[in-house]
């Protein structure tokens, strides 16, 4: 069955991902709702712009007046929540954009969407979900042996993860107050094609190609469970269609890296694939460099997927290791889009130095 749904954040990393994905694999109509931030890149959906079931409205989700008129316009079945401020490091620099994004914007979006659903006729009301996309980050440091799991409780050390578990929270307060009915994902590190080049895959393939520094927090043992980012489109698609109301799915990949793992491999494949390396290097490791931690820098993060697995049939297709080679492919076929997402707001500088 055809359904409408509205996606805020549609023009960033992972809602680009998921709007490709229902347009090319789905019949469903889609609703990107962006603010178009440093982070939003319409390029990013070139391939499916011209699709009659996509429509593009650029506003933002701290604008009450602007959701009410957007959702009684295109009335939605689904509303897939996905707009957030997520780099860390900037949240360290600036937190206040982190808390009216993340804790204000998604409160108003919950009320605009309560809003709309209370107007719906009872057929349309036992279609609808409200799904938010949050991290894995909300759940704070992990010791070695443990995995996150659903019942995790939250102990986020950042400004980031901080204002994300807040609207995780509210998102749950608005289950068990108001009967509104919603779902929620916690997912680990995505990567993948069309990263914004802050990120620590995609900052250290363009550096590497500049014959610049890869730098490297600390002493590089933190470990992130890794992510492809059309995996988690289609496990987004999963809990919105098929999930529990009222539930948390964790969604991870399996992939449980320490960071300076995830640079070599990437040297190692920038090895193979580039033959006139710059600035006569002769191995793309020369180039790592370890520069102080960043405040608060959670050591370890992991995901135990148990959940979406066993009740709804989802499994990552892409292990590291295939999935890290077509992303470096994909940033040497794409040099053109990486120009013209760097504007000058970032220029592959260091943020989250507070020193």
């Amino acid at each position: 069955m055809k359904k409408t749904i509205f996606i805020t954040g549609g023009a960033g990393f992972i809602g680009s991902a998921l709007i490709r994905f229902l347009i090319n694999e789905t019949t469903h109509t889609v609703i990107n709702f962006d603010k178009l931030t440093y982070a939003g890149n319409l390029e990013s959906l070139k391939s499916i712009e011209s699709s009659d079931r996509y429509h593009f409205v650029q506003g933002d989700i701290c604008e009450r007046a602007v959701l009410n008129g957007v959702l009684a316009q295109y009335q939605p079945d689904f509303i897939m929540h996905l707009a957030a401020e997520s780099h860390v490091d900037r949240s360290i620099d600036g937190p206040g954009e982190f808390i009216k994004t993340n804790i204000v914007g998604t409160y108003e979006l919950l009320e605009a969407s309560r809003q709309y659903y209370s107007q719906l006729n009872d057929t349309k009301k036992t279609i609808f979900r409200f799904h938010h996309i949050s991290t894995d980050e909300v759940y704070g440091d992990l010791d070695d042996k443990k995995l996150f799991t659903e019942e995790t409780s939250y102990e986020p050390s950042s400004p980031y993860s901080a204002s994300k578990a807040a609207s995780d929270h509210l998102v749950r307060a608005w289950y068990r107050t108001y009967d509104f009915p919603v779902v929620l994902t916690n997912c680990s590190n995505n990567y993948g094609s069309y990263h914004f080049p802050e990120k620590l895959i995609p900052l250290i393939i363009l550096n590497a190609l500049d014959g610049k520094k890869l730098p490297i927090y600390g002493d590089g043992k933190q470990v992130r469970d890794w992510l492809y980012v059309e995996d988690h489109a289609r496990a987004l698609y999963k809990v919105v269609t098929e999930g529990r109301l009222g539930e948390t799915y964790n969604i991870g990949g399996f992939n449980e890296k320490q960071n300076i793992e995830v640079v070599k491999t990437i040297c190692n494949h920038l090895n193979d694939l580039i033959i006139d390396k710059p600035n006569g290097l002769k191995d793309f490791q020369e180039l790592i460099t370890f520069v102080a931690d960043r405040p608060g820098h959670d050591e370890r993060y992991a995901i135990d997927a148990t959940k979406i697995n066993k009740e709804l049939g989802w499994y990552p297709e892409e292990t590291f290791g295939s999935g890290i080679l077509k992303t470096v492919k994909w940033y040497l076929d794409n040099l053109e889009w990486c120009r013209h997402v760097q504007d000058g707001s970032y220029q592959r500088e260091r943020l989250g130095d507070n020193s």
